[in-house]
């Protein structure tokens, strides 16, 4: 795998008021707890939804403990989306006590 820039969730704390985290786990793990402003692209259907990521700002991307994530940055990485990854995930995130949102929105 390339080199794959990635925050833990300490650092996305301090930065999710403005950020774009996009969440690329399956629809179920999203529902059953996310972070709060996440959204959904579920990891099978990024190379599809390009158009949905924006090339002006970095995007952060989640899953629940890194490893599709990483895979998601890379593939957007090598097609022009500054992509960054959540080491841990969305787990890490439940994990140290932070707040998660259920059900479908993302906050």
């Amino acid at each position: 795998m390339a080199d794959v820039p990635e925050i833990d969730v300490a650092d996305l704390e301090t930065i999710l008021d403005d950020v774009h985290l996009v969440d690329v786990r399956e629809p179920d793990e999203y529902t059953d707890g996310h972070v709060p402003g996440a959204v959904l692209i579920p990891l099978a259907t990024v190379p599809d939804s390009l158009d949905r990521f924006p090339r002006d700002r970095t995007v952060h991307v989640i899953c629940a403990a890194g490893a599709r994530s990483a895979r998601a940055v890379e593939f957007l990485r090598a097609n022009g989306v500054d992509a960054v990854n959540i080491a841990g995930g969305t787990g890490a995130w439940i994990s140290s006590g932070r707040s998660v949102i259920t059900g479908s929105d993302p906050v």
